[in-house]
């Protein structure tokens, strides 16, 4: 099968509207980029990144959608920020994941879960072996100070939160 072909089986049927895709994925990227970074680096998702993805949705929807569609989708934060605060009390994931998904919950239409579900399973799996690879390999010494090679288990989650809504987005825009 051809990768066009493939694209277009996985992106049949994807809620988001590809031109709204598209346009968040073009503001979404270099948050993205910002948070993966410093996660690898610090082990840190910072607040401003999170405030800025956040802002970009709230600033570009409006222009993207109707309003009640955009209401609904602003109403995925919330739920979700709910959802990580429980699973931050719990140990299961840190404060900075839990921000970062709430800020990304209104990119993600509810529709989509299923595929969302998809893609987010194969990157974590892929990010967690390529960093683990990577902090074993010659490849380490590009970037020695980074704290997310001796942070023991602890994974930099923000490198597969942010791709897997950079994939998401990109599937939708195709």
């Amino acid at each position: 099968m051809e990768i066009g072909t493939l694209i277009a089986a996985l992106t049949r049927g994807m809620a988001i509207p590809d031109l709204a895709a598209l346009v968040l994925l073009v503001l979404a990227a270099p948050v993205c980029a910002w948070v993966a970074y410093t996660d690898l680096r610090f082990m840190r998702i910072r607040n401003a990144a999170v405030y800025t993805l956040f802002g970009l949705f709230v600033v570009a929807g409006p222009f993207l959608m109707p309003l009640p569609d955009y209401g609904w989708q602003l109403a995925h934060m919330p739920i979700l920020l709910a959802l990580g605060i429980a699973m931050n009390a719990a140990g299961l994931v840190g404060a900075g994941d839990a921000k970062f998904v709430a800020a990304a919950g209104p990119y993600l239409w509810a529709a989509d879960m299923r595929m969302l579900i998809l893609i987010f399973m194969a990157n974590l799996i892929a990010a967690f072996v390529t960093h683990r690879l990577a902090k074993h390999s010659s490849l380490r010494r590009l970037a020695p100070e980074w704290q997310s090679w001796s942070a023991g288990w602890k994974f930099p989650m923000g490198l597969s939160l942010a791709g897997t809504l950079l994939i998401y987005l990109t599937l939708g825009a195709a």
